[in-house]
C-alpha cells in the first residue's frame, strides 16, 4: 500500500481466507425440522421436550409479566431507562470513534514525518559513506551488516523510546526472511513486521504502512503499533528494508481513559434520567392509583370515600371532579334507596290495607253471584265478570305481598326432603282440565326413579304450577312434556312446549315483572304478570336456577335446577336447556346444508391441469335463537340460558297493566 492510501486500523476486520462451512447431513436435517415447524408438533421428536422447557422457563417469568402489565409506573421508568441507555450508547460510540480517529490521524502524521526524515537520513548516509575497496562478497556482506547496525543505532537514538528502527535484508527466493536483521529496543523483527508489509516494500519503491502488534524478545508484553517501511540502498549499493515502529500505547491509554469517562458519565446520566422519570410519573400515577382505589371502594358500597385534593393543577381538578361525581352518585343512590324503601313499604301497606275492603267486597260479590239467576242476562253477566275480576284482584294482592317479602329480605325457606315426582303430579292434576280445554296433553318423562331434594314444597309447587300453566296456555293445543332428572348434586325439572316459542333476547326478559311477550295474545286464565318473577325469586331462595330457552315457532323450554341438599352450590344441571329434538333438527338441517354445498362443489367446471379451482363459499347456516349461554352447566347438556333478572315496577304501572289485561283478555308469561 502506498503512503497516501488509507491504512487499516486496529480492530478493523481483516481479510480472512478459508473454506466456508456448509451444512452437513445433521445440520440439514435440523434445518428441515426447524423450517417445517416439526419440532413443536406432537408427532415430532423433541416436541414435548421443547414445550416442557418453554413452560419451565415461562413459569418463573409470570409474576414479572403480571407486574409489568399492571404497573404503568414500572413500564414508563423502564422505557425511559432503555431509551436513555440507547442514546448514551449511540453517543458514546460516536464520541469514541471520533477520539480514536483523531488520535490515530495525529499519530500517523507525526509518524510519517518522523519516518520520512529517517529514510532521508539513511539515504544520505549511504551516499556519503565510501565503499570498502577490494572486498569480496563475504566481506561486503559483513561490512553492510556493520553499517546497518550503526545506522539503526543512530536513527533509534533520536526517538527517545518514541519509536524503534528495524533494518532487514531484502528477501530473495532462496534466503530466509530474517537474514541480517538489525533492530533497536529488543524488537522481534520476525513477528513484528507483517509479511504483507514486507512483500509490499520489496515490490514497491514508496513508503508503506500498516497497523500491527509489536513483539519483544525480552519478555515484554506486545503492544499495538504503527509500522512504516521503505526499500533503500546501503553504502555498497545493496538493497535493504528499513522500518520504523511507533508504539500506540499512549493513544491506547488515552482512548481507555475516554471510554471509562464516557461509561461513568453515561451510567450516571441513565440513573439520573430513571430517577427523574420515576419522580415525574409518580406525581401522575399516585393520584390515578388513589382514584382507582376509591372507585373500587365506592363500587363496594362505601359511598363516603373521597380523594384528597392538594394544589390547583390538572390533577387537583381531576380530584375535585371525581369527588363531585362521587358525591352526586351518593346522593342519587341514597334517593333511589329511599324511593325503593318507600315503594316497597307502599306496596306492602297497600296490599295489607286492601285485604279488608276486598274481603267485604268478596262477600257482597258472592251474594250477588249466588242470586244472579234472578237477574236479567246483562246483570247476571256483570255478576260473573265481577267474580272473575275479584279472583284476579286477590291473586294480584297475594303476588304483591310475596314480592314485597322478597324485596324486604323477609322470605324464609322451609326446606325438607321431598320427592319432586309428587309435586309434579299435584301440579299436573290441577292443570289437566286446562290442557283438555286446549286440546292437548301433559306428558311426564323420567319419573321412574325418585327425584329427592331438600326444598320448600310450597314454593317449588308454585314455580312448577306457573311453568306448566304457561306452557299449556302458549302451547297452541300441542302436548306439554315435563321431564325430571337427577345427577350428581343437582335435580332438575324441565317443562317443554311446542307453541309460538320465544324471540331472540326474550329468554332473559321473560322473568321481568309485568313483562309480556305479545300484549295482543289471547289468554284463558288471566294473570298478574308477576308469576315468573316470583318463580325466579323462589329458585334463588333455594340456591338454584330458573332458566329459559326458546326459538320462534319451535316452542320453548323452562328448566328449574335445585341442589340436592340445602346450601350446596350448583355446578351444572342434569337436563340440557336446549331440548334434544331441537338439537337433532338443527343437526339434520346442518347435514342437509352440507350435502347441498357438496353437490354444488361437484357440479363445478373442470379446471385445466395445474390451476387451482376456486370453491364457492358455503352460505352460513341458520342460527338458532337462544339466550345467553350458561357457563356452569354440565358437559353435554347443550345450549344453556340463565335468566335471573327482575325489574322494579311501581304500583301504578302494576295496576295499569292489570287493568289493561282485564280489558283485552290477554296475559303474560
Amino acid at each position: 500500500m502506498s503512503a497516501g492510501s488509507t491504512a487499516p486500523k486496529p480492530g478493523d476486520p481483516g481479510v480472512r481466507s478459508g473454506r466456508t462451512a456448509g451444512p452437513g447431513r445433521g445440520g440439514s436435517r435440523f434445518g428441515r425440522l426447524l423450517h417445517g415447524g416439526r419440532l413443536l408438533q406432537d408427532g415430532a421428536p423433541g416436541g414435548p421436550v421443547l414445550r416442557l422447557l418453554a413452560r419451565w422457563v415461562r413459569r418463573p417469568l409470570l409474576p414479572a409479566v403480571r407486574l409489568w402489565r399492571r404497573n404503568i409506573q414500572l413500564r414508563v421508568v423502564a422505557g425511559t431507562l432503555l431509551m436513555s441507555l440507547g442514546v448514551v450508547l449511540l453517543l458514546g460510540l460516536v464520541v469514541i470513534g471520533q477520539v480514536r480517529n483523531g488520535l490515530l490521524d495525529a499519530k500517523e502524521k507525526a509518524a510519517q514525518s518522523q519516518a520520512a526524515g529517517g529514510f532521508s537520513a539513511a539515504q544520505d548516509k549511504a551516499a556519503t559513506t565510501p565503499p570498502v575497496p577490494g572486498g569480496q562478497d563475504g566481506g561486503r556482506a559483513g561490512s553492510s551488516l556493520t553499517w546497518r547496525s550503526t545506522l539503526v543505532e543512530q536513527l533509534a537514538s533520536g526517538g527517545q523510546s518514541a519509536f524503534n528502527v528495524v533494518a532487514l535484508s531484502l528477501e530473495d527466493s532462496d534466503g530466509p526472511a530474517s537474514r541480517g536483521a538489525r533492530a533497536s529496543g529488543e524488537v522481534d523483527p520476525a513477528t513484528s513486521i507483517p509479511g504483507e508489509l514486507r512483500h509490499s516494500v520489496a515490490q514497491g519503491a514508496g513508503t508503506f504502512q500498516t497497523y500491527a502488534r509489536i513483539h519483544y524478545t525480552n519478555g515484554k508484553h506486545s503492544e499495538p503499533g504503527l509500522v512504516l517501511g521503505k526499500r533503500l540502498n546501503d553504502a555498497e549499493g545493496t538493497q535493504y528494508e528499513l522500518y520504523y515502529l511507533f508504539p500506540l500505547t499512549q493513544e491506547e491509554d488515552s482512548l481507555t481513559l475516554v471510554k471509562g469517562t464516557l461509561a461513568t458519565a453515561g451510567l450516571f446520566v441513565v440513573v439520573l434520567l430513571g430517577a427523574i422519570a420515576w419522580l415525574v410519573v409518580r406525581q401522575v400515577v399516585t393520584p390515578v392509583r388513589m382514584a382507582a382505589g376509591i372507585a373500587e371502594r365506592l363500587s363496594a358500597g362505601r359511598l363516603q370515600e373521597r380523594m384528597k385534593v392538594t394544589g390547583e393543577d390538572d390533577i387537583a381538578r381531576l380530584g375535585e371532579a371525581f369527588n363531585k361525581m362521587a358525591q352526586s352518585l351518593q346522593l342519587k343512590i341514597q334517593q333511589l334507596e329511599e324511593l325503593s324503601r318507600m315503594q316497597r313499604r307502599f306496596v306492602s301497606d297497600v296490599s295489607h290495607e286492601l285485604r279488608t275492603p276486598l274481603t267485604t267486597v268478596r262477600m257482597a260479590a258472592d251474594v250477588i253471584h249466588e242470586a244472579r239467576v234472578d237477574f236479567d242476562p246483562v246483570t247476571a253477566r256483570s255478576a260473573e265478570l265481577l267474580g272473575d275480576q275479584l279472583d284476579r284482584f286477590e291473586s294480584l294482592l297475594a303476588d304483591l305481598l310475596e314480592i314485597s317479602r322478597f324485596d324486604a329480605g323477609a322470605a324464609a325457606l322451609e326446606a325438607e326432603p321431598i320427592d319432586l315426582r309428587q309435586v309434579v303430579r299435584r301440579v299436573i292434576g290441577g292443570a289437566e282440565p286446562l290442557a283438555e280445554r286446549k286440546g292437548g296433553r301433559i306428558v311426564v318423562v323420567g319419573d321412574e326413579q325418585p327425584v329427592v331434594a331438600e326444598a320448600d314444597a310450597r314454593r317449588v309447587e308454585r314455580v312448577l304450577r306457573n311453568l306448566v300453566v304457561n306452557a299449556v296456555e302458549h302451547g297452541e293445543g300441542k302436548d306439554v312434556v315435563v321431564k325430571l332428572a337427577a345427577a350428581g348434586g343437582a335435580v332438575a325439572v324441565a317443562v317443554r312446549d311446542y307453541g309460538v316459542g320465544l324471540k331472540p333476547g326474550e329468554a332473559t326478559r321473560v322473568f321481568n315483572r309485568f313483562w309480556r311477550a305479545d300484549p295482543a295474545r289471547a289468554r284463558t286464565t288471566g294473570g298478574t304478570g308477576l308469576g315468573l318473577s316470583i318463580a325466579v325469586e323462589d329458585a334463588r331462595l333455594h340456591g338454584g336456577w330458573l332458566q329459559a330457552w326458546g326459538e320462534p315457532g319451535g316452542g320453548s323450554q323452562f328448566r328449574l335446577t335445585l341442589p340436592r341438599t340445602a346450601d350446596e352450590p350448583l355446578r351444572g344441571s342434569p337436563i340440557p336447556l336446549e331440548p334434544e329434538d331441537s338439537r337433532r333438527n338443527r343437526e339434520q338441517a346442518a347435514a342437509g346444508q352440507a350435502r347441498e354445498n357438496g353437490a354444488r362443489q361437484v357440479s363445478l367446471p373442470v379446471q385445466p391441469a395445474g390451476d387451482r379451482p376456486t370453491l364457492p363459499v358455503p352460505p352460513r347456516l341458520p342460527t338458532v335463537p337462544r339466550a345467553t349461554a350458561d357457563p356452569t352447566a354440565l358437559p353435554g347438556s347443550g345450549a344453556r340460558v340463565v335468566a335471573r333478572t327482575t325489574a322494579e315496577a311501581d304500583i301504578g304501572e302494576a295496576m295499569a297493566s292489570s287493568n289493561a289485561e282485564g280489558e283485552d283478555g290477554t296475559r303474560g308469561r
